[in-house]
């Protein structure tokens, strides 16, 4: 669960953050990078804008390890893990997060971890341990990457909103959808792979001609996409944007509802659930790490139950510790996915490059 606001919506996965966190360490630590190995009392982490964490959950990690941590952000998901494939072997870190699911393989195949078991792996849930046989890298979120709707639109329409990828493509939703390019958005890129999931190889591309027929808009990224052409969102309907359908994420409605003031009883966008793609999010220890214990220290501490519980609210992802508990807000207003899309890692190594071309030809020649 990677890519990134102006409005605290932006926290979700790695498109979403509330950029809150620019680090946690004074410049009066040893060093900035890890610096003197052992000896460093800072653990460096290099993330995308997305990362986000209560005050009072990195002090505890201080207060338990003795390490304070830096956050290094760098851009969306995509962005961050590029510069790091350029630093290779000297990483402007000790530990990576948010490659995710179809980012997976170039962190992998470009060697950039130090493999490492993380202590409490064996809570973490089967399915999201990609690299269960080398950990390489660990699990540390989900999200669900998905159509959302206004309800208001589609009330005062009385209309039916879309459930289905196939629906979609019904007349009734012409012109009605936006979504992110899937060669600059971590979102657009998640929906893609949900078109190529429940179509095939041989068919998202009529899928896809059948949707730009019916009039999908294209623009480069998220915060564009939600904040300036969603009619559902808080900055749409400050710009009356005209476009009721959005590519975000399932855990979009608890956030309108949490930075609504007042709070609304009911969540003012809902989910197209039959049109979601499973992100999983990991860290790993890179590799040339100056702080490698400080690094080890921080991954189990990821998949701690306290770090867990307090990412739904700050990242708006799900926890990947199997007995973490969900904040009431967001188990109220967020949406349940009970059969998410996804493609296996390797076939997205083998194909995203080809599949995001051919997209690329057809949507936004």
């Amino acid at each position: 669960m990677n890519n990134t606001t102006k409005y605290a919506v932006t926290a979700l996965a790695a498109a979403l953050g509330i950029s809150a966190l620019a680090g946690c360490g004074g410049e009066d630590d040893e060093s900035a990078g890890g610096e003197g190995s052992k000896s460093s009392k800072t653990v460096t982490l290099v993330s995308h804008d997305s990362f986000n964490a209560s005050d009072a959950v990195l002090k505890a990690f201080t207060k338990e390890t003795g390490y304070k941590i830096k956050v290094l952000k760098s851009g969306d998901a995509g962005a961050a893990l590029n510069q790091e494939i350029l630093t290779k072997g000297s990483p402007r870190g000790d530990v990576f997060f948010g490659a995710d699911n179809t980012l997976l393989s170039r962190a992998l195949d470009n060697g950039l971890f130090t493999p490492y078991e993380a202590k409490g792996l064996d809570r973490v849930a089967a399915d999201t341990r990609l690299d269960a046989d080398k950990h390489r890298v660990t699990p540390v979120d989900t999200g669900d990457i998905c159509v959302n709707y206004d309800k208001k639109y589609f009330a005062d329409k009385k209309l039916d909103p879309p459930k289905t990828f196939d629906d979609l493509l019904k007349p009734a939703y012409k012109n009605l959808l936006v979504t992110e390019n899937a060669a600059t958005s971590s979102p657009g890129l998640g929906f893609l792979l949900g078109t190529v999931a429940t179509r095939g190889e041989d068919g998202y591309q009529d899928y896809w001609k059948k949707l730009k027929d019916n009039g999908v808009k294209v623009v480069d990224g998220w915060e564009q996409a939600y904040n300036d052409e969603f009619s559902g969102s808080a900055g749409g309907r400050k710009a009356k944007a005209d476009r009721p359908l959005v590519v975000s994420y399932a855990s979009s409605p608890p956030v309108e509802v949490l930075y609504a003031d007042p709070q609304p009883t009911e969540a003012p966008t809902g989910v197209a659930t039959g049109t979601c793609f499973r992100q999983i999010e990991f860290a790993g220890l890179l590799d040339g790490a100056k702080n490698e214990a400080g690094g080890k220290a921080l991954l189990d501490f990821l998949i701690s139950k306290r770090f867990q519980e307090d990412m739904p609210l700050n990242m708006f992802v799900n926890p990947v510790v199997k007995d973490a508990k969900l904040p009431e807000l967001f188990k109220k207003f967020g949406a349940t996915v009970d059969k998410p899309a996804t493609v296996a890692p390797e076939q997205i190594a083998e194909n995203r490059e080809q599949w995001v071309r051919s997209w690329s030809s057809l949507v936004v020649k």
